[in-house]
């Protein structure tokens, strides 16, 4: 395909085909947060149960990831099955349900009830992301389809981020309980409004007969990606992604305090960098492939990805130890942290311009037939290295790895990563030689 003049996928907010189901992703992905970091915020500082915040904390984020695991397989097929607009707007009319008993559970503290609404809003998600991928390739051309993942990418990382600003502003009033029900419970219903002017998305397999078996449809779909290795490596590749960047996000907290001595608002201003990035970098993949599905960019990408990942523990090893907790006007106008900034803002970039492309492709290269079961099977692939992950963090933390050391093992993973997806797609690296040189020809 020839190279277009550079595209404006900001054009696609104003067209139908794609601006209600934007929105609807992007509140769906706030509400998600708010509700989550609204919760995680009351049984650390205020509910008591029997178990302790710690545990909670960690049950609260092991029922998100659950319902990925269980029923992904089943949502794919849905997805497959029905049309896709009636199936978000159902999603969304049962995150409506979900939120009212969360509002209830939030006004009362009763933290089971709470817990049953975590694994709801798990599932919402489950069923949501088949149906959310599959609709792009639908209703986008191929020019379109990196710039549309690109604002899908963006808006859900803001949006996220947004989440859960709101959601510790919201828990940080006295009466934080109930505005935190008030705006979970408005967001639901704005997101179901918004879901009704999606674009009617019709079956691509309505005879599909449901295998109501999680276990072996996860399996069948799994051998449906082993088909296509150009479709097996991308979701391998995504699926490593997600490994890289949940181990960036669940340490922030540790590192503002006891690397760079910051206060929680530090913390918090690490995760406003770090998603601006990715939000960033998502953008400009459309921009800098020109409306093609441009894997050329991953390599790049990944190069990034490990570059500022290693730099940033060089960074963390030229402070001085912490004294004293600092707030973040402190921590901005000590020079020192300035590189720790930047190598935060350069990786996430990275891992937008890494991801996109190969969402796109996943897309691209899937037959419509089986297209929402193939990302299916992709965010079961994603939960397990999560999960993965977070055995990963724990055993080096347990055995007394430092935080910026655990991150620097990542970044070398992730170059290992890199070479192996080159040496088992060599296409990749042909294509980013190739985009090299026609960008230094433009």
């Amino acid at each position: 395909m020839a190279d277009s003049p550079r595209p404006n996928q900001f054009t696609l907010l104003a067209q139908r085909r794609f601006a209600p189901f934007f929105w609807t992703q992007c509140g769906g992905a706030a509400n998600d947060n708010l509700f989550k970091f609204a919760f995680t915020v009351m049984v650390t500082y205020g509910a008591r149960g029997a178990l302790s915040p710690g545990l909670m904390v960690n049950l609260i984020a092991a029922l998100y990831i659950v319902p990925f695991v269980l029923f992904s397989a089943t949502s794919g097929q849905l997805a497959d099955k029905l049309d896709k607009a009636r199936l978000m707007r159902a999603v969304k009319r049962l995150e409506v349900g979900i939120m009212l008993v969360a509002a209830w559970g939030f006004v009362s503290g009763h933290t089971g009830w709470l817990l049953v609404c975590a694994f709801g809003m798990g599932l919402h998600s489950t069923v949501f992301g088949p149906a959310k991928y599959a609709y792009l390739p639908q209703h986008l051309s191929a020019a379109e389809l990196t710039g549309g993942n690109g604002m899908t990418e963006m808006g859900t990382f803001v949006a996220i981020l947004l989440g859960n600003l709101v959601g510790g502003v919201l828990m940080a009033s006295p009466r934080g309980p109930e505005l935190a029900a008030i705006g979970c419970v408005a967001l639901a219903l704005a997101g179901a409004a918004v879901a009704r002017a999606i674009p009617s998305t019709p079956a691509v397999d309505a005879q599909l007969r449901i295998n109501w078996n999680p276990f072996s449809e996860t399996a069948r779909n799994l051998r449906l990606v082993a088909r296509d290795r150009h479709v097996l490596s991308a979701l391998l590749a995504i699926s490593w992604m997600w490994f890289y960047g949940v181990a960036f996000l669940t340490q922030f907290p540790a590192f503002a305090k006891d690397v760079v001595g910051g206060d929680p608002g530090v913390a918090s201003l690490l995760l406003v960098l770090f998603s601006i990035g990715v939000g960033l970098g998502s953008l400009a993949c459309e921009w800098l492939a020109r409306g093609r599905v441009e894997i050329g960019l991953v390599p790049l990408g990944a190069l990034g990805m490990s570059a500022f990942g290693i730099d940033l523990y060089f960074a963390c090893h030229a402070l001085p130890p912490p004294v004293a907790l600092e707030g973040v006007g402190a921590f901005v106008r000590a020079h020192a942290h300035w590189r720790v900034m930047v190598d935060l803002f350069g990786l996430s970039f990275a891992a937008g311009v890494y991801s996109v492309p190969l969402y796109a492709l996943l897309q691209h290269a899937t037959p419509a037939t089986h297209r929402a079961r193939v990302i299916a099977a992709n965010n079961i692939v994603n939960a397990i290295y999560m999960v993965v992950c977070a055995g990963y963090c724990a055993a080096l933390l347990g055995a007394g790895v430092s935080v910026p050391r655990l991150l620097l093992s990542v970044a070398l993973l992730n170059a290992v990563a890199l070479g192996w997806l080159l040496w088992r797609e060599p296409l990749y690296a042909r294509r980013c030689m190739a985009w090299i040189r026609r960008e230094a020809a433009a």
